[in-house]
């Protein structure tokens, strides 16, 4: 729900200056967390924990979100569905992302599930500060409004349920409104994964 969002931005400390005049997003500071006290074991060397876990294949999305300055959207392969009755999904994104507020403030996203065929796609969805719009053709989600990327393989179109923290992450939980794939995708579309820091694909 939106209002989750709302919350969210609030406990954060962003507000708006008067309606429809919202204040621009701006990144929120890297969090000094700690699910255990100082002392009571050694962190993990973070270059070591991206080597580790890049052993983990996972698919790619993008993210977006319309608000009221327009498009908005990040790259994002820390996507899983999460429950069935409700329909719920999640994905992660990093507390420091300035693309998060404007998702907050819309109170809703579609999650383009990206083909084998879409690195490009990702690559520019995947650059800060760029136009990440530019030559991007999609339409309007249906539930929300969000935007639906054309030729993604599937979409699922969400409404924040839940907005957690996860260390210097957040867990954004959305109920889904709508979803679909297309007969491609049923068929013999392969998904596009991420796999030790590069693109990959599905082979025979």
């Amino acid at each position: 729900m939106a209002a989750t969002a709302v919350r969210y931005l609030r406990s954060a400390g962003t507000t708006a200056t008067a309606a429809g005049d919202p204040q621009p997003p701006q990144a929120l500071p890297r969090p000094d967390l700690r699910a255990v006290r100082d002392g009571e074991r050694l962190p993990v060397d973070p270059a070591e924990f991206r080597r580790v876990l890049g052993h983990f294949a996972s698919g790619v999305t993008v993210v977006t979100a319309h608000d009221a300055d327009g498009p908005t959207g990040f790259a994002c392969q820390s996507f899983a569905s999460l429950s069935l009755d409700p329909p719920l999904v999640a994905f992660m994104v990093a507390r420091t992302s300035t693309t998060w507020p404007r998702i907050a403030r819309a109170g809703s996203f579609c999650v383009n599930i990206l083909g084998d065929g879409q690195g490009a796609l990702c690559r520019g969805f995947a650059v800060s500060g760029a136009d990440k719009f530019a030559g991007v053709a999609y339409e309007s989600a249906p539930a929300t409004g969000s935007p639906l990327l054309d030729s993604v393989p599937a979409w699922v179109d969400c409404r924040i349920h839940a907005v957690h923290t996860g260390g210097d992450h957040l867990i954004v939980v959305g109920r889904v409104e709508a979803l679909g794939a297309t007969a491609e995708a049923d068929g013999e579309a392969g998904p596009l994964l991420f796999h030790r820091g590069a693109f990959g694909r599905f082979t025979d």
